[in-house]
């Protein structure tokens, strides 16, 4: 595989980005089409160019991103690809002011040398998507419905005009998402026809009020799918709530009993990165510092 470019390890204001924390930043990243190798670490992601499948290798390499593929690439895609890696890692960001805050932190001040980056996909729809098929339901079946999805999508994540297009008995017999199909197709077909842009949302001039609003207007996104979307976004005010948060969270605080209300108190200090810091607080052991 040939080099294709390199994105440095840094943020929006130069501060550190951590390519292995942001790779393992939560469980939707390495879902399909997407797999995760190790040693080295790499992550690869089938990307839609051009009406083709191009599988795309990321490493990191002297503090950087270094993206590799296979495929010989048309004028003005490399510059593509090089926008979708940029926008899902969020290097843009400026996460030095959270990193400032939590300098002093004994739970958190760790993050600082490069953790926060909730990895998002090469679109907002795929993100919306993903997040419908990790509502009340095992993690086998997520991986289930994803899988049907890239096989779909012919390796990538397929567009909304293909899942559109396709039979509601698809999305019942093969992908099983019972009553996730109904949304998915729903969204699908508005996006398909231009009467729902979910593209948008990545707009700064949109207020997380407005955003929040936005995701919760549609179809099986309530506010754990709210808050889900809004932290692959870049917007971290809200905590993901849900069956997996609220445990692990009084785990590790040794809190018998803990309502939401308790926990958002206690990341409140944090202003508009609370959803950030309380994730933060949760996935600290998913790999070794």
């Amino acid at each position: 595989m040939k080099p294709l470019f390199a994105l440095p390890l840094r943020g929006g204001g130069g501060e550190p980005v951590s390519f292995a924390r942001s790779v393992y930043s939560h469980g939707c990243a390495g879902l399909p089409p997407a797999t995760i190798t190790e040693m080295p670490l790499a992550y690869r992601r089938p990307l839609r160019i051009g009406g083709r499948v191009v599988d795309l290798v990321l490493q990191e390499e002297d503090g950087a991103i270094v993206a590799r593929t296979a495929a010989k690439l048309r004028r003005g895609e490399r510059e593509k690809i090089e926008k979708i890696v940029e926008r899902m890692f969020r290097l843009r960001d400026d996460l030095s002011p959270f990193y400032a805050r939590v300098a002093g932190d004994e739970s958190l001040a760790w993050a600082a040398a490069g953790a926060g980056r909730i990895l998002a996909s090469p679109s907002v729809f795929e993100d919306v998507i993903k997040t419908i098929c990790t509502t009340n339901c095992a993690w086998s079946a997520t991986e289930r419905m994803t899988r049907a999805l890239a096989e779909l999508g012919g390796g990538a994540f397929p567009e909304a005009v293909a899942l559109a297009a396709t039979p509601e008995r698809w999305y019942r017999e093969t992908a099983r998402m019972g009553y996730r199909g109904a949304y998915v197709k729903a969204i699908s077909q508005n996006v398909a026809t231009g009467s729902l842009d979910l593209e948008a949302l990545l707009e700064d001039r949109m207020d997380d009020a407005a955003v929040e609003e936005a995701l919760l207007a549609l179809p099986g996104i309530g506010p754990y799918g709210a808050a889900h979307v809004m932290l692959l976004l870049g917007r971290h005010r809200h905590l993901v709530l849900d069956s997996w948060t609220r445990p692990t969270y009084r785990r590790l605080s040794g809190k018998r009993q803990a309502a939401d209300s308790t926990i958002r108190r206690a990341f409140s200090r944090y202003g508009r990165y609370a959803g950030l810091a309380f994730w933060l607080f949760l996935t600290r052991n998913w790999l070794p510092e």
